[in-house]
């Protein structure tokens, strides 16, 4: 992905056309404001949502958005599909056509999953290494056993890829459901781990992603903003 973030100079420079040796004067003219203050250096980040003026002209003011969405069966996890509908396909959103999501739901799993035009945001919550818990919901073909915990819990080889899935809880609510944390996002992970115990998933359902649970009155196909207190809850895994 491309990067969103640049020194003042080259910015203003790309933005005006102004050479970026003349940007220094403009900085200490005090005519370059950024987030409403004046610029401090000519080396200052500007990433893709800070307000930059220069004098009364606007070179950029991009707002972040952070939505959650409770997405149904039968929609692509995907910003576009020539056969299905996609999960940004389900927005009513202004900025709908500049988000992407932040981590995958299969075609017919449903649940919580989130969305943004924040890059760096969405790539801190997807990397492997921190170890974002994410819960989901299981019903299955076949009755559930303690064996099922324990396998789990040590982790399960995958021969195809040669690797083990890192340690995941599994706690059973009756026979045939179960709740079930994981730590990564592997392929069709969920299905395949219960298909080593060649039994099927019927439907799966994600409800909570680094604790922050799927709001209950959010029905299928609806989304909503993130609140400021959900945004600092997420905020505080990955920083």
């Amino acid at each position: 992905m491309q990067s969103n973030r640049a020194r003042l100079d080259r910015f203003v420079s790309e933005k005006t056309g102004v050479n970026r040796r003349d940007v220094r004067l403009l900085l200490a003219q005090g005519r370059l404001l950024i987030d409403g203050k004046p610029a401090q250096a000519i080396n200052q980040i500007v990433d893709q949502f800070c307000s930059v003026f220069l004098d009364d002209q606007c070179l950029q003011e991009n707002q972040a958005h952070y939505l959650m969405l409770h997405k149904p069966a039968g929609v692509v996890s995907a910003t576009k599909d020539d056969h299905n509908p996609t999960v940004i396909d389900l927005l009513d959103h202004e900025a709908r056509g500049s988000l992407h999501i932040v981590g995958r739901l299969d075609f017919n799993t449903t649940g919580l999953m989130l969305l943004t035009n924040d890059g760096r945001w969405s790539r801190a919550l997807t990397q492997p290494e921190k170890k974002i818990p994410k819960w989901y919901r299981v019903r299955v073909e076949k009755a559930l056993t303690e064996d099922y915990v324990q396998a789990f819990a040590k982790g399960l080889y995958f021969s195809y890829e040669d690797l083990t899935t890192l340690p995941a809880k599994l706690i059973i609510i009756n026979p045939y459901e179960a709740e079930l944390c994981l730590f990564e996002g592997r392929y069709h992970q969920v299905k395949r781990m219960f298909g080593h115990f060649d039994n099927e998933v019927l439907a799966l359902h994600r409800f909570s992603v680094g604790g922050l649970e799927l709001d209950p009155e959010l029905l299928p196909g609806h989304s909503r903003v993130l609140s400021a207190a959900e945004l600092h809850h997420l905020a505080a895994l990955v920083s």
